[in-house]
């Protein structure tokens, strides 16, 4: 059985501006077929990152390869494999949708005989076939970053790298895009590395790295992620956030509180949640908290996250 391609990698990558080290020490590696999900902290590090990877800045040292190709050495070779969608793609909106994308089409060197066939197929397959004649400053926000991934696709390229590609729109409009983006994966093969502030997107990753400070804290499937903290999540609800709060606030037995909606969500330390949730238990009747409720529940990829970047579990080396 042949091993899996790896269609990106990154090694020991440092970049710099003046005094702020904004990669420091990243290595990383996408196999084919795979989605690589980049969360973290604003200024991590991520859209530097994806800046390097492509090619549009060098690394102060350290090395890129993309489909083999050193982005040192053959930068045309590994370049032409890669599509790209920034977060402030700029259409030309005064262009229809159609010309945009003849537009890119030529710019990429395809042929006069197969732009027409491909523009038509990539409107196609991201929706927007039926908006050919309109012109692209009239589209709304979830159409311009269909046409933006339109773009970056044109060219048939086997990687696909994406910083932040729904910022800004709404959820119906990113379950669209998500379904384009498996849909290349799982159809085509196409190798994807997306940014994403959004931990519903995080968990449709095959793999995710955790960036802090300029590298890669730790990264792993989704699943395996949030199993750190199996048996350590308590949901608590019932009254006012404000009186639940005041009900954990002095128990040092829990690591940290997060608001999910109108309820919390405590981290205990290790082998305390049954006693933590029996304390819960007493303290809601006590304080008149009819409706209030304690319960061990999932960890949420976000309950990870947050204890990762407080340091509060442990961050070993990965297998990825």
């Amino acid at each position: 059985m042949s091993a899996v391609k790896k269609m990106i990698e990154a090694r020991d990558l440092h970049k710099s501006f003046d005094e702020v080290q904004a990669v420091n020490g990243l290595s990383l590696q996408v196999r084919e077929g795979e989605i690589y999900g980049l969360v973290g902290p604003d200024g991590a590090g991520k859209t530097t990152t994806i800046r390097l990877l492509c090619g549009a800045l060098l690394p102060d040292s350290g090395e890129v390869s993309v489909g083999g190709r050193d982005m040192g050495t053959h930068p045309d070779q590994a370049r032409e494999q890669i599509g790209y969608l920034s977060q402030r793609f700029s259409l030309y909106e005064e262009l229809t949708v159609f010309e945009n994308l003849r537009f890119f089409a030529e710019v990429r060197g395809i042929a006069g005989e197969d732009w027409r066939v491909r523009t038509m197929e990539i409107l196609e397959f991201v929706g927007l076939a039926d908006f050919i004649d309109r012109q692209a400053g009239y589209l709304s926000g979830g159409m311009k970053q269909k046409l933006g991934l339109a773009t970056a696709l044109v060219h048939r390229p086997r990687v696909l790298l994406l910083d932040e590609p729904t910022g800004g729109v709404d959820p119906v409009t990113r379950q669209d895009f998500w379904q384009l983006i498996i849909r290349l994966v799982t159809e085509e093969g196409i190798s994807v590395l997306v940014s994403t502030p959004y931990m519903d997107e995080a968990v449709r990753c095959t793999y995710v790295g955790l960036m802090r400070d300029g590298h890669i804290v730790i990264e792993d499937k989704p699943q395996a992620l949030k199993e750190q903290l199996n048996g350590r999540i308590l949901e608590l609800r019932g009254g006012t956030l404000r009186a639940l709060r005041g009900l954990v606030s002095e128990m040092k037995e829990i690591e940290d509180v997060q608001i999910f909606g109108n309820r919390l969500h405590l981290r205990v330390k290790p082998g305390l949640a049954e006693a933590i949730s029996a304390q819960l238990q007493k303290r809601l009747k006590d304080n008149g908290i009819a409706d209030g409720a304690v319960r061990v529940v999932r960890p949420q990829l976000e309950d990870a996250f947050i204890a990762m970047l407080q340091n509060d579990i442990a961050m070993g080396d990965s297998d990825v």
